[in-house]
């Protein structure tokens, strides 16, 4: 498809830009976002407002005008990750702290299942893990079948293997953590009907995923909490890897105090646009989380 590569040929070319421009540009695409759909900015918002990260009226106002800028950063930093070189991508990580979890699941010969939530740059994590050691990644193919070809090649790089959310999938998964390798997995993306159940999430309900918990205790594996912290001045990325005791994933409300948790280390760099609360099927929560 001759348009395909001329759009991929120019996602290169956008991607040799220095990540401080990159960055710049994405502050722009922040606001421009932020301005033209009503919808987004309600639901930033909303939900930062909801969360009571904010104390008070003036740090919310300060709080959604870093998110909007960070959130800006974190739609074209992903396109500069996907199709820039990779060894120029892997120098942005200026401090992984917590690699020796890593190191001590690998010598007990035990899998990996890394979460990693819509906070900071979630698509460095993975592509810093996979240039040392295999991983496979859950991930969800695009409506639009065109776009797949360029998701492929911005992901699967290194010792990635993708898979999709689907029956197969979880296979490859299962049979990777069997392996004694690691998995990626977003914990906080709404799953589909029967991949879930109910929990509290910031105060709300929010249908929420089931598949890491049902994973670690079939397997025995660690389960780590990973996220990439954007650095200022577009001066790279610091990863921080923590680990969480398998009974802190063993039901969803668990896993989202754990999400929870993470994202009040670093809250202005969590996509608070996401529609977590999204319901995609007709089951409504309980009426206890909605009291």
């Amino acid at each position: 498809m001759p348009k395909l590569k001329l759009l991929h040929s120019a996602l290169k070319s956008f991607a040799k830009l220095p990540l401080p421009i990159i960055q710049k540009l994405g502050v722009v695409f922040g606001w421009a976002i932020y301005v033209c759909s009503k919808k987004t900015a309600v639901r930033i918002q909303h939900n930062l407002r909801q969360s009571l990260i904010c104390q008070n009226e003036q740090e919310l106002k300060q709080m959604v005008r870093k998110n909007i800028a960070e959130s800006g950063k974190a739609l074209l930093e992903t396109l500069a990750i996907w199709f820039g070189n990779h060894r120029s991508v892997l120098a942005l990580v200026k401090k992984c702290e917590g690699w020796q979890h890593v190191d001590i699941a690998l010598n007990q010969g035990r899998g990996i299942i890394f979460l990693t939530p819509h906070l900071g740059c979630f698509e460095i994590t993975s592509l810093y893990y996979g240039a040392h050691f295999p991983m496979t990644v859950l991930y969800r193919p695009p409506r639009q079948a065109w776009l797949l070809p360029l998701i492929n090649s911005g992901r699967q790089r290194g010792k990635i293997t993708l898979a999709p959310a689907n029956s197969l999938g979880v296979k490859q998964l299962l049979q990777a953590l069997k392996r004694g390798e690691a998995i990626g997995m977003l914990p906080d993306q709404a799953p589909f009907e029967g991949e879930g159940e109910w929990a509290s999430f910031f105060g709300r309900p929010a249908y929420t995923m089931t598949l890491a918990s049902k994973l670690a205790k079939k397997t025995g594996a660690q389960v780590l909490m990973a996220f990439g912290e954007r650095l200022n001045s577009g001066r790279g990325y610091h990863i921080h890897i923590q680990p969480i005791a398998e009974s802190g994933i063993n039901t969803p409300a668990l896993l989202n105090k754990e999400i929870e948790r993470i994202i009040r280390q670093c809250p202005s760099q969590y996509l608070w646009s996401y529609d977590r609360y999204k319901v995609r099927h007709q089951e409504a929560p309980p009426d206890y989380l909605t009291d």
